[in-house]
């Protein structure tokens, strides 16, 4: 690895990790562990992608301010107005976990959220009771992370995935939702298409929306050229917006020219970020199934969408 790539690696590093994020998992062990979806998945191939999983996060977290009772639960029981990184360093290691990790390390992870969720209860704004182990508000925040994912590999991956993919992307990782307790999820494009349009009448930008992003956009990155890159991000993040929720959220066309700007700039910076992570927790984890990390890079030919869902159907029989 050259010396850009080595710097790189430790700029992200020192961004994604830490201390409190929570417990350590090995990666490497045990030997032919496939966690819970396996080297064979379409979850493995989407969550590699550095830029995608980093600028889906932040849309996921600018699309969840939309909601009034999941802002409640944050408002009143995170620490996101000074540690906003925090959050979404335990964000990174929850899905990276869950993905990648051995079978009984996703599964301990998964206990451990379900045993923070039931601490995590109130009264909104609004006068409604939330609960964080409420199974719709853990469907809102599952439909936000995949679809944002999803649409941060495309994108920046420079990939536009046949719909047979989608489906299986959403069909495999809602089992993730269901085990923290998520009823009704979404498992397939046109599925998450649909609990989109019906879930807008329930959701509003309000002052707490605005404060949360204000706190988002004011995040410090303990890394040299933090700033640019803190706004490289958060632009291709709200880039992915849907257009229903971007005109809520950052209307606008010079905020929109400023988003497409930072989604050039990450697209053209996205082979870089690759090379520099290429032995991050996907690649070890391929090593610990047995196989070579470069079966992630790798698709059947995108265009032929005919092809590739007759194997994947075949596949899943």
């Amino acid at each position: 690895m050259n010396s850009a790539s080595s710097l790189l690696r430790r700029w992200v590093l020192t961004v994604i990790s830490s201390q409190g994020a929570g417990p350590t998992v090995d990666y490497d062990q045990p030997l032919g562990d496939p966690g819970l979806f396996g080297p064979g998945s379409v979850t493995w191939k989407i969550h590699a992608e550095f830029p995608g999983m980093m600028s889906g996060g932040i849309c996921a977290l600018m699309l969840q301010t939309l909601h009034p009772l999941a802002l409640a639960g944050v408002w009143d029981h995170s620490d996101f107005r000074n540690d906003i990184l925090g959050r979404l360093r335990r964000t990174t290691s929850f899905v990276a976990a869950t993905t990648y990790a051995p079978t009984e390390s996703a599964n301990k992870l998964i206990h451990r959220v379900q045993a923070i969720h039931r601490r995590v209860y109130g009264t909104a704004q609004n006068g409604r009771p939330y609960s964080a182990e409420d199974p719709d508000l853990l469907t809102w925040v599952h439909c936000t992370e995949m679809w944002s994912f999803l649409q941060g590999y495309q994108r920046y991956r420079g990939i536009h995935l046949p719909v047979a993919i989608r489906d299986q992307y959403y069909d495999e990782t809602r089992r993730i939702a269901e085990a923290l307790g998520a009823r009704d999820v979404p498992r397939s494009q046109a599925e998450i298409d649909r609990y989109f349009q019906q879930i807008q009448p329930e959701l509003t930008f309000s002052s707490r929306s605005r404060h949360v992003l204000e706190v988002l956009r004011g995040m410090r990155l303990p890394v040299p050229a933090g700033t640019p890159a803190r706004e490289m991000f958060l632009g291709a993040g709200a880039a992915l917006l849907p257009a229903w929720a971007r005109a809520l959220i950052c209307p606008g066309r010079p905020r929109w020219l400023q988003d497409q700007a930072a989604a050039r700039g990450l697209r053209a910076l996205a082979p870089l970020f690759r090379t520099a992570l290429r032995n991050g927790v996907a690649a070890r984890s391929c090593r610990r199934t047995g196989v070579q990390p470069n079966l992630l890079n790798h698709w059947e030919d995108p265009a032929d969408e005919t092809r590739m869902s007759s194997k994947i159907t075949s596949h899943s029989r």
